[in-house]
């Protein structure tokens, strides 16, 4: 307990407001998003150590989910992916001069939808962790093609999803085949000249900061970064208009909703406009005014902003307890660990207790700080809208090539490992793959290959996959109906679409 106080100082909560702000900061920028917050700031995180560093990163998590609230308000474009739904009903309201009013109901929900995901993690991370100590290398393998299975299937298309996974997995397996994993110690998939650079394959910081980072500047300098909303107007509204006795009759949708983004979080991959999406629509059916959500109705902010801010604590759900991201941010926080030499999974818990509960402090901080200052200072936050990109691009740029030189002592492949990876994002997206099962795949493809052959090793039959024990049967019912799902999917949206196109 005193070394967890020790770590508790003014510059730990410090770092994690300031991260909440910076977060908010880049969610409220429409094209950025809390994934590229945490990626860009990953490398501070070495100078920082592990305690602080966690603070800032888990800061810059909450405000940039958060920030996203922003822009899909006041000029109806979705800060963040997981933000698509707020502007339903936050850009009507804003044209009715209810600006401010629906921000601040957005804040609400969002820090509720936080704290309660929090809550659930606390209460549940452990007990999955203390389960999952007892897999064998069968059922942690089964866990990693589970959670591959559940990414591709909530992909737009199932087969385009597992070819993005797949060649995630391929570009995890490139370097030396290890002997300790059951290899025969040679490089692998890879040209000759490439071998002294490739012999531990690519670094995961520069991949991910070039995915995440250098793509997105990419895609959205094709678009063209001209000032493009400087010379829009945001209706803020002349006052609040905002009571808390709004809320009055919709705890129900306050809490269910959070619920649902916290279960959407723990599904590796899914994603926060899923969870979003979901909650929304539950509102919807459920609702006795379910006819005014879409004209600038207060619980259509409600059930989105709870369920996007509720994916924070359950995403870290899956990430802490087995290793597995839950979303593309959290595969980033995987790098934050790997630069302090830490291994998440299901031992991380039980042996670095005090890093839990600093997690766990980190989190709930940086919601607080987030309500207080988008509730309180919303008016001075809402300007940043309009920041030109053609100056903050190449900042960004700027600390994406220092950061990637920078984290492994200075080594100039990483920066070519990021610039190539920067432009691999950038065509992937343009030929329509999907980001999340690469990157997933990216980063449990050799564990999942360590998995295998250990189990093979230790059983020698391939049989053993499905009769090791119950949990093996219970993970292939499960691979199972998350496949039969995405087949489900598959045939009704043919089946719309032939409606459609029939009317």
């Amino acid at each position: 307990m005193l070394d967890i106080l020790s770590v508790l100082d003014f510059t730990f909560f410090l770092l994690a407001g300031m991260g909440a702000l910076v977060g908010i900061i880049f969610g409220s920028i429409p094209g950025m998003t809390a994934t590229m917050a945490v990626a860009v700031c990953l490398p501070l995180t070495y100078a920082l150590g592990l305690h602080h560093g966690l603070a800032l990163l888990l800061g810059l998590y909450v405000g940039g989910i958060s920030g996203g609230m922003v822009p899909a308000v006041l000029l109806n474009i979705p800060g963040t992916p997981s933000s698509i739904t707020t502007t339903f009903d936050g850009y009507p309201m804003a044209q009715k001069g209810e600006g401010e009013r629906a921000l601040r109901v957005s804040v609400v929900a969002s820090v509720v939808g936080g704290l309660i995901s929090a809550a659930i993690l606390f209460l549940f991370a452990p007990l999955l962790a203390e389960f999952s100590i007892k897999f064998s290398y069968v059922e942690k393998f089964l866990i990693i093609l589970l959670a591959l299975t559940v990414i591709a299937s909530m992909s737009r298309n199932m087969l385009v999803g597992i070819f993005s996974g797949v060649l995630g997995i391929w570009l995890s397996l490139i370097g030396t085949y290890s002997i300790t994993d059951g290899g025969n110690g040679k490089t692998r998939l890879m040209v000759d000249f490439l071998e002294p650079y490739l012999f531990e394959g690519f670094s995961l910081l520069p991949v991910l900061i070039g995915i995440f980072g250098i793509a997105t500047i990419l895609l959205e300098a094709e678009e063209g970064v001209k000032s493009g909303l400087a010379g829009q107007k945001i209706k803020m509204g002349t006052g609040s208009g905002f009571s808390f006795s709004i809320f009055r009759g919709r705890l129900t949708n306050l809490v269910r909703s959070s619920f649902i983004g916290t279960f959407v979080g723990m599904l590796p991959g899914v994603g926060g406009s899923a969870a979003s999406v979901l909650a929304y629509t539950q509102e919807k059916n459920l609702s006795r005014e379910s006819s005014e959500m879409g004209k600038g109705a207060p619980q259509g902010l409600i059930a989105s902003e709870s369920a996007n801010n509720a994916l924070t604590g359950g995403a870290l759900i899956p990430l802490l307890s087995l290793g597995i991201p839950g979303d593309s941010t959290t595969a980033v926080l995987i790098g934050a660990f790997t630069l302090q030499g830490i291994q998440v999974g299901p031992l991380f818990i039980p042996e670095n207790t005090d890093t839990w509960y600093i997690m766990m402090t980190a989190l709930v901080f940086a919601n607080i700080v987030m309500f207080f200052l988008m509730f309180y200072a919303i008016k001075h936050i809402a300007k940043v809208v309009l920041v030109p990109k053609y100056i903050l691009y190449p900042i960004i740029v700027m600390m994406c090539v220092v950061g990637a030189y920078a984290i492994n002592y200075g080594i100039m492949f990483d920066v070519w490992t990021l610039l190539i990876f920067g432009v691999l994002g950038y065509l992937i997206q343009k030929v329509g793959l999907e980001v999340a099962p690469l990157i997933i795949g990216f980063i449990l493809g050799s564990q999942a290959e360590v998995y295998f052959v250990k189990s093979l090793e230790s059983f020698g039959n391939y049989s053993i996959f499905f009769t090791k024990s119950p949990i093996a049967v219970v993970l292939w019912l499960m691979i199972a109906a998350s496949v039969a799902f995405s087949i489900y999917m598959g045939i009704q949206s043919r089946r719309k679409q032939r409606q459609e196109a029939s009317a």
